[in-house]
């Protein structure tokens, strides 16, 4: 049973991650945001579901679409909004931009461009868990369009072999990129990890407490040594595969269709809920919506007014090496 404090922090974290993607449309509309960006609306249950069922030192690895997870996780708005506008203040001094974005100090490995690549990381991760013997999990959220990856097999087989600490969780938002998930991808991915003794469901992306309870369940198992889960959660991204596809993609989506997820709006659902157990009157949500929207300004602000890196450290910050901290905790 969630408590109260819980399920309005929950509310607020969709409200932020909303607000925030909103202004990244609003900002790349302007010509104000460089590069490719892949925008969440639609999917905040999913993220904040899942990491609100995750300790500060459990570890996710997520996708091309990844602001949400890594603001769920924790990350600070103004520091990816630096990033994001190529700033040395964002998460890695602007040169990861939307793509990769990375903080291991929050458990955030990074979001990633290449489809499914965040799968073997989180498998990794969950290995060097249990060869340290830490008692940390490692989730992994992918799209529908990487569960046709061979690494997602490659990885749940390793996971099981070797009962590791990780949530393989899949986003199937009904499209890989431009094409109907259906087209693509045979019978109902929550299946796929059946073969493999990995205990599997599929939940309703859009429910917030659904996908929180999924995940904790999952959670409790790999903590207790049982190994890894698959959960899909179906949901649905309101805007494009990318801002500005209309210019080459063209209409591939109906309407209605659009519509109707859009009537099962997940902050909306959520918060009529709260407003039903009287955890929350609908003053208080339009407070909390306001103060979600200003701290989105103040990055914005924050952003803008930060410097560019400089030019003398394009080749700095490449890599990072984790050995000597390892070494520590071997030692201990």
């Amino acid at each position: 049973m969630l408590g109260e404090e819980k399920l309005v922090g929950m509310l607020r974290l969709m409200l932020r991650i909303r607000r925030f993607e909103e202004k990244l449309a609003e900002l790349f509309k302007r010509g104000k945001l460089p590069g490719f960006v892949h925008l969440y609306i639609g999917e905040e249950a999913v993220a904040v579901g899942a990491c609100s069922a995750l300790r500060e030192d459990d570890r996710i690895t997520s996708t091309h679409r990844g602001h949400g997870h890594v603001i769920a996780k924790g990350a600070d708005v103004s520091r990816m909004m630096a990033e994001l506008l190529g700033k040395e203040a964002g998460y890695c001094r602007g040169k990861g931009g939307s793509m990769h974005t990375v903080d291991f100090s929050l458990g955030i490995m990074g979001t990633n461009g290449i489809v499914g690549g965040g799968i073997p990381i989180a498998v990794g991760s969950a290995w060097g868990d249990r060869q340290l013997g830490r008692d940390t999990v490692t989730v992994s959220f992918f799209g529908d369009g990487a569960s046709n990856q061979g690494v997602f097999f490659e990885g749940m087989n390793l996971a099981a072999i070797w009962k590791l600490p990780v949530i393989f969780l899949c986003e199937n938002n009904g499209y890989t990129e431009w094409t109907p998930t259906e087209k693509l991808t045979a019978g109902r991915i929550s299946d796929r990890g059946v073969p493999f003794g990995i205990p599997s469901v599929q939940v309703d992306g859009n429910d917030v407490i659904s996908v929180h309870e999924a995940v904790s369940e999952a959670v409790g198992r790999a903590r207790a040594g049982e190994g890894p889960s698959l959960i899909e959660a179906r949901t649905y991204r309101w805007h494009g595969h990318n801002e500005g596809e209309e210019a080459f993609s063209g209409p591939y989506r109906p309407e209605e269709e659009i519509e109707e997820w859009k009537g099962k709006d997940p902050i909306t659902t959520f918060a009529a809920r709260l407003v039903e157990q009287g955890v929350f009157a609908r003053e208080e949500i339009e407070r909390v919506d306001a103060e979600e929207k200003e701290r989105i300004e103040d990055a914005v602000r924050f952003a803008v007014e930060s410097a560019y890196p400089d030019p003398e450290e394009a080749l700095m910050h490449l890599f990072y090496d984790e050995r000597p901290r390892l070494q520590q905790e071997v030692n201990r």
